[in-house]
């Protein structure tokens, strides 16, 4: 393993940022490029974004190769040489571990003598909050780039080292969290009827949408409605509150489920609200819509890893989590894969999780063999 590689990734799991703050980050990306291959490179794309252009004499397929550079807001619990320098902050998604990958690529593609194509190497900004990826899709220099096809992949704890994970449709669910608010009339806490109290209302929607979920994964109609947070009233005794909130966050597998149990949503909260004189808003926010899978580009997939001899595991749907790549889903040949980080290795989110070096040469390899069989064909 190239050494320079493994102290990039150590580099910058002691320097994380938060989704689109990520500047400092993308100045280490651009310096590495720099000091070891100079290429074409592009800023501030979707905020701070880079990438990185490789392109070979004749006209050919264009293959972007995509990985985040935000962490999230988690203090770190572990005690090695490399922990975070940034209190509250640090890479426990891996992202760290995606862009050493990624930049280890240039080693060997300023090696290259391929005839025709070009590659981008594209370090996306805000990932976690689902941002980033549609804001690169919005920038006018990226779109200029025409690629042909985007990859990616993601390191997934609990599965043995160096497989690689394999779905056919997609990589991940539709995602999407929102809140309900409720407004009533305050009264005193003795005489509740001179009021409209938002609790029996809170109550009955959070169990009508129990009633909505469909829990079997292997089900094209899986639904996960997950409550995150409830607030009402104030510690104040001789007070009815006038005011409730909800937090949720759902997932399911498809765009066209996602906008009918939108609709569903609205008509149940609407009714229960009507029914209990109180006044009601919906307000939808982080949306990852689902990372889908080109049979095509998952081909690419399947063959870079028989040529490498890597386990293959092949899941039967998607994971849980959001992933913002599926924007790029929408609009290019896409395949996102999942990379073994280890059967030990601690959870994604986990205050205590570390990105494991023995599997940045598996994703280097990856990406090289999915490269060289577009280009060659």
């Amino acid at each position: 393993m190239n050494s320079e590689i493994v102290h990039l990734r150590k580099t910058l799991h002691e320097n994380p940022e938060l989704s689109g703050f990520e500047y400092e980050t993308a100045k280490r990306i651009r310096s590495f490029i720099e000091k070891h291959h100079t290429t074409e490179i592009l800023e501030n794309l979707g905020g701070t974004g880079i990438a990185a252009i490789y392109k070979f004499p004749k006209k050919g397929p264009s293959i972007t190769i995509r990985c985040e550079l935000d962490a999230l807001p988690i203090q770190e619990e572990n005690q090695f040489e490399h922990q975070s320098k940034i209190k509250g902050v640090s890479h426990k998604c891996g992202h760290d571990g995606h862009m050493a990958i990624v930049s280890g690529l240039i080693f060997w593609l300023k090696e290259q003598a391929f005839n025709s194509g070009e590659v981008i190497l594209l370090f996306q900004p805000a990932e976690e909050n689902g941002e980033g990826a549609h804001r690169v899709l919005q920038d006018e220099r990226f779109k200029n780039l025409k690629t042909d096809y985007v990859f990616a992949l993601h390191n997934i704890p609990k599965e043995p080292l160096h497989s690689i994970i394999l779905m056919e449709k997609g990589f991940s669910a539709e995602v999407q969290s929102f809140i309900i608010r409720l407004k009533g009339k305050e009264s005193h806490a003795a005489e509740p009827e001179n009021g409209v109290n938002p609790a029996l209302g809170l109550s009955e929607i959070i169990r009508a949408f129990s009633k909505l979920e469909v829990a079997k994964p292997e089900d094209e109609n899986f639904t996960l409605i997950t409550p995150v947070h409830v607030n009402m009233g104030q510690k104040a005794y001789g007070i009815s509150p006038a005011n409730g909130e909800l937090h949720y966050t759902m997932r399911i597998w498809s765009g066209e489920r996602m906008s009918a149990l939108k609709s569903q949503i609205h008509a149940t909260v609407r009714e229960i609200s009507e029914d209990h004189q109180l006044a009601f808003e919906i307000e939808w926010l982080e949306y990852f819509p689902a990372a889908a899978n080109d049979k095509d580009s998952n081909a690419y997939v399947v063959k870079a890893a028989k040529e490498n001899n890597f386990q293959i595991i092949e899941r039967p749907y998607p994971f849980k989590f959001g992933e913002d790549f599926g924007w790029f889903s929408r609009k290019y040949k896409t395949a996102m894969f999942g990379l073994g980080a280890g059967l030990d290795t601690q959870a994604l989110h986990n205050a205590d999780y570390d990105f494991p070096d023995e599997i940045l040469e598996t994703g280097i390899s990856m990406f090289k063999a999915i490269i060289k069989k577009i280009i060659h064909e």
